[in-house]
């Protein structure tokens, strides 16, 4: 492969255009349309004839082409086909079901807008706890709780056990002390687990023993801070008990057949009946009071098996029994648990549920009574905080009650409460349960019913803050909603405790900004920082204030409003824990981005949202994540686009200088303010019509100054080249030559920076494609970039390929040759007459030289260099006939691919390259077959041409060969 004299093949690009446009066939209304066959028709008349079908609704021409999906379905519709071959189902069967399903429906008296007692249970635990020393009284049972042996007698058995439930009364005791809160817990469900063992052993009397020691532990209000947390771990070992007991009879009536789940008495067998009456009889022999009726309770679902009322009957009986607890915390608990199971079992009988509440508000005087007294003296424990003690039972005693209950029984809640004297912890428990619409509609009501309860028992701001909360929730009355917000503001305002304060005033936030304006919102913020500032209280309420603030920003979403906003801006300043105030920032950033749909030049704005984004940028430090980074930035970024100054393009150039003083420890937002500066130049010049007036080209100058000055502080390589040859077209689309030469001249200069292999997505890959595809970028900028008349010809171009040749490439890499062939194209479009394309008011080389020839005579002599390299590199890879052969035939047809575009074959040494080069890429069977044969067809094609004659007899030389 001898070296040869490189000529360009002239090229008239509009003609070639002119070629490669389809011929436009003129279409009449009523042809053939490739979508007009495809029609669904119906196929209930004709199940199963699927092939060779006809129908008689298609209406497309028997002449139009057949259409390759319509004749593969034959016409029919496979959706339609599919549901004509689904099996029948009779009407009567059908109906039957369905109307099983809606009484079943009917009937299901709890859904899923019922709030279970599983999603209380934590808060409880959480809210209800003590410092206090702790103690268990359990039973140490006797080995006679073990399982008889099979041979054993009948009459043995029985005795057996009732000696068990005798010693059960009667038995040793053993007494845990100093427990705290955690060591109970775990002995508790040390206790579940025992629970668990011994019935899986067959030890249903021990089992039983368990549950009752437990029960008996609920009658001990000794550390009565800690009671509703007691309750909820001990009823968890109670329905434990309940569910294996109902599961063992469910297993016994499954035999031989499962029992349906809606199963009748007459379903259930002897064995089962006898089993169970068994349990109940066990349970009535317990003693005391409390254990006798929480063990019932647990098994309350078994009296199904029993008779069709047993629910029915027992739950007024249980509800009756609790009369006699004399301890009316323990009495409201008993009762909130017999609901809770009501609830689950027979959720239709509500008269249950009545009682229990109308027995609960009767103990409502003992508490004022010498004994509780004397324990809350004892205990060292207020009223008030005692009070709070029954919320957790009377809350799910009332929402059993209201749950979708009628709007009467509100009002007769209320008026009960008027008879008690308004008591305050009934009150509370009344607003917190029903339904937000039935209290906003008697909003007034309730608020002169708190104005009339006792202070001293239960705080009124506590009651004004349920209040708020169903307010959030539905909206009172619009005349009204004023004098809520005075009535309520009163109290609120008022409350002495900052932490309460808060807690109330978060509540009301919400009720203020649904329905009133700025002003009132901002009173209510100055109130706030008045209660919170003192002592720095603010310190100890941050998620309160951060809920304030996202209440705020989910009804006001007009920022010029919400900045200008007095005590706003002061507000923030409360957050001064790093952590949070970045938080609230970034919340607020999110509604700014997400709400914001017009550009906006608000001064207001513009100051507010710099300092919220410097906040953000200040906390980036060295032990920041890059996520946390990369958030942030979008955040910013996100800003920054919706900035615009209008015309007014010196002010959008200061504010994206200041932007960059301010943000400049995160990357992506320098490189936004690039683009950002880059398109201000770009919308400079389709302002002016691409002719610039003597500002307009000293303010372009700046922008690419501002760009030129960036874009070095960037630490990401390839950012840095990208963001230079991107402000090196923008210079050059603006006339500013110089500029855009400095541009393209860094982008060459730290070429040599960049590394082998790069970070993506945490992954390290090779840099090569990245690098081979900014380098075609760069190359196609070339062709419109004039020569510096004091650099010589091709200075820019040689510069690139001299970067290219030092480079250190990969081992067994053809990068830096296939650069090189990119370069040829370059060269080629180079010396034409006419460039394929140009900018505009930018002279090119097609205008300095004019086909000058000795400018053709340089780009000639560069062209055979490359081509000499290529040819060196492909003998090279010659030698290794294993590993090279094919990255040979694909680079030698890749060559061939540019001399058959842009070489003038007429060049007998030339058209002899490019035979031989063909040859070289088929010669191991390496090329595809297709790819080959459509590039035959090609060059065919365009021997056609009368210019192109020539290629007539290259393609008679060029064969194809087989791979064997």
């Amino acid at each position: 492969m001898a070296a040869v004299q490189w000529r360009s093949r002239g090229r008239n690009y509009d003609t070639e255009l002119q070629r490669c446009r389809p011929e436009a066939a003129p279409v009449e209304f009523g042809d053939y349309h490739p979508l007009k066959p495809i029609m669904v028709t119906d196929t209930k008349t004709r199940r199963g004839a699927r092939k060779g079908s006809t129908s008689s609704s298609s209406s497309s021409s028997s002449s139009a082409p057949a259409d390759p999906l319509s004749s593969m379905l034959d016409g029919t519709d496979p959706l339609s086909m599919f549901a004509s071959e689904a099996p029948t189902i009779s009407h009567s069967a059908s109906t039957g079901d369905l109307g099983r399903k809606r009484r079943e429906k009917e009937e299901e008296a709890v859904g899923q807008d019922f709030e279970p007692w599983s999603s209380k249970r934590g808060e409880i635990l959480a809210r209800f706890t003590t410092t206090e020393k702790l103690s268990i009284n359990l039973f140490m049972g006797s080995d006679k709780g073990k399982a008889p042996s099979p041979g054993s007698a009948v009459s043995e058995k029985v005795r057996t056990r009732l000696e068990e439930l005798d010693d059960l009364e009667e038995g040793s005791q053993r007494e845990l002390l100093n427990l705290s809160q955690q060591d109970y817990a775990n002995r508790i469900e040390e206790l579940n687990q025992s629970l668990k063992e011994a019935w899986a052993s067959d030890q249903k009397v021990k089992a039983l023993k368990i549950v009752i020691q437990c029960s008996k532990l609920l009658s001990d209000t000794s550390v009565i801070q800690f009671y509703p947390s007691k309750f909820v771990l001990i009823t968890d070992i109670l329905d434990t008990f309940g569910r294996l007991v109902y599961d063992r009879i469910w297993t016994m009536c499954s035999d031989p057949r499962p029992l349906p789940e809606s199963f009748t008495v007459d379903d259930v067998n002897d064995t089962a009946k006898e089993t169970c009456l068994n349990w109940f009889f066990k349970i009535a022999s317990i003693r005391e009071l409390l254990p006798r009726l929480y063990v019932e309770a647990a098994i309350l679902k078994c009296n199904r098996f029993l008779n069709k009322s047993g629910i029915q009957e027992t739950l007024p009986r249980l509800t009756a029994m609790i009369r006699g607890i004399g301890d009316p915390l323990v009495a409201a608990y008993t009762r909130a648990y017999l609901c809770r199971v009501g609830m689950e079992v027979a959720p239709q009988l509500k008269d249950s549920l009545n009682r229990n509440f109308f027995d609960l508000l009767g103990t409502f005087r003992q508490i004022s009574g010498e004994s509780v007294q004397n324990q809350l003296v004892q205990q060292r424990v207020e009223v008030p905080e005692y009070l709070t003690l029954y919320s957790p039972a009377i809350n799910w005693i009332l929402q059993c009650i209201a749950y979708r209950a009628p709007e009467p029984l509100l009002t007769e809640m209320m008026e009960r409460c008027k008879k008690l004297g308004n008591n305050a912890l009934l009150l509370n428990s009344v607003m917190r349960a029903f339904r937000p619409e039935f209290v906003a509609a008697r909003a007034t009501d309730f608020i002169g019913m708190i104005k009339d309860c006792d202070e001293a028992g239960f705080p009124k701001h506590l009651l004004f803050g349920s209040l708020g909360r169903s307010l959030a929730c539905a909206d009172p009355p619009e005349s009204e909603r004023l004098t809520i917000l005075n009535e309520a503001w009163k109290v609120v305002t008022k409350v002495r405790s900052p932490q309460d304060y808060i807690n109330c005033a978060e509540i009301w936030m919400e009720f203020t900004c649904r329905h009133f304006t700025k002003r009132e919102v901002n009173t209510i913020l100055a109130d706030i920082i008045k209660h919170m500032t003192p002592d720095r209280a603010f310190e100890d309420a941050y998620p309160q204030l951060q809920s304030v603030i996202r209440k705020i920003l989910t009804y006001l979403h007009d920022f010029s409003v919400l900045f200008a906003m007095e005590r706003f801006l002061p507000f923030l300043d409360m957050f001064q824990k790093d952590s949070v105030r970045v938080e609230v920032c970034r919340s607020i950033m999110e509604v700014f981005i997400k709400h914001q749909v017009e550009h906006t030049r608000d001064p207001v704005i513009l100051n507010a949202m710099l300092h919220i984004c410097k906040t953000m940028h200040d906390s980036v430090n060295a032990l920041t994540l890059e996520d946390e980074k990369r958030s942030l930035a979008l955040l910013i970024i996100g800003f920054i686009r919706m900035v615009s100054f209008g015309r007014d393009f010196e002010q959008q150039l200061s504010f994206c200088v200041e932007a960059r003083a301010t943000f400049c420890n995160l990357e992506p937002v320098l490189v936004q303010l690039i683009h950002t500066v880059n398109q201000l130049a770009m919308e400079t010049s389709r302002v002016m019509r691409g002719s610039h007036s003597r500002k307009t080209a000293a303010f372009v100058r700046a922008c690419a100054a501002y760009s030129f000055i960036t874009i070095p502080s960037l630490s990401s390589i390839f950012s840095r080249l990208s963001l230079y040859l991107l402000s090196g077209q923008v210079a050059l689309a603006n006339q500013c030559l110089s500029q855009a030469d400095a541009f393209l001249k860094a982008a060459v200069s730290i070429l040599p920076e960049v590394p082998r292999s790069i970070s993506v997505e945490g992954k390290l890959r090779s840099s090569e494609s990245f690098l081979l595809d900014f380098i075609n970028n760069f190359l196609a900028t070339l062709l419109v970039v004039p020569d510096h008349p004091e650099h010589g010809v091709l200075y820019l171009v040689r510069g690139l390929l001299n970067m290219v040749q030092d480079y250190t490439w990969e081992d067994n890499s053809d990068a830096k040759v296939r650069v090189y062939v990119s370069a040829l194209p370059l060269l080629a479009a180079m010396s034409q007459e006419t460039y394929l394309y140009s900018i505009p008011k930018v002279d090119s080389n097609e205008t300095l030289y004019g086909g000058d020839p000795k400018f053709l005579s340089e780009i000639n002599k560069l062209s055979e260099t490359l081509i000499g390299q290529i040819l060196d590199h492909l003998k090279t890879l010659g030698r290794d006939e294993q590993q090279s052969t094919r990255r040979q035939g694909a680079l030698a047809f890749s060559l061939f691919g540019v001399l058959l575009a842009h070489g003038d074959l007429r060049n007998n040494k030339l058209s002899q390259l490019a035979i031989n080069l063909w040859n070289l890429s088929h010669k191991h069977g390496y090329c595809e077959t297709r790819v080959s044969v459509r590039t035959l067809e090609y060059i065919k094609h365009q021997a056609l041409q009368p210019d192109m004659s020539h290629l007539t007899d290259t393609v008679q030389r060029l064969a194809l060969q087989s791979r064997t």
